[in-house]
């Protein structure tokens, strides 16, 4: 089993690929509320993707938008059903962290919702601490924010 990182942008379309199945999974696991949630999940153009390739095929992104001139948020975290357990969203994670860093941001904000139980359990496992709602997220019941500092 060989892992691979790679640092690419949002045009890149293993990206667009994962962010695909990414959404699709969301839409069966929340169901219309994603009507709402949906446009806070557009990207942009960002230069700040992480994608994880699992025996040279994408399996797992993530990336990372400036929040405030402090941190940075985590956005588009998945991987794929195949790949699951095998710790790669931590290594995704940890990456995007080091990348935050390196550019000067001191933080990582972030939100995931209530019925994504795995992600809530990665980002408690991985140094996260509850923080209020933010921005977009204040009056959304489904909503869960973390942060960290790097």
């Amino acid at each position: 089993m060989a892992i691979e990182l790679k640092r690419t942008q949002s045009t890149d379309p293993d990206f667009k690929l994962l962010v695909g199945q990414l959404d699709a999974g969301l839409r069966v696991t929340n169901g219309d509320i994603m009507d709402i949630y949906e446009q806070h999940n557009i990207i942009e153009s960002i230069d700040t993707v992480v994608i994880a390739y699992l025996d040279e095929k994408p399996v797992a992104c993530g990336c990372f938008k400036p929040f405030d001139s402090e941190a940075v948020e985590i956005k588009r975290m998945f991987v794929s059903p195949e790949a699951r357990g095998k710790r790669i969203s931590a290594l995704v994670l940890q990456e995007l962290e080091a990348w935050a860093k390196s550019i000067g941001f001191k933080a990582t904000v972030l939100e995931t919702g209530s019925r994504q139980v795995e992600a809530q359990s990665l980002y408690k496992k991985t140094g996260y601490v509850p923080i209020p709602k933010y921005g977009p997220y204040v009056n959304l019941t489904d909503s869960f924010c973390f942060q960290k500092n790097l």
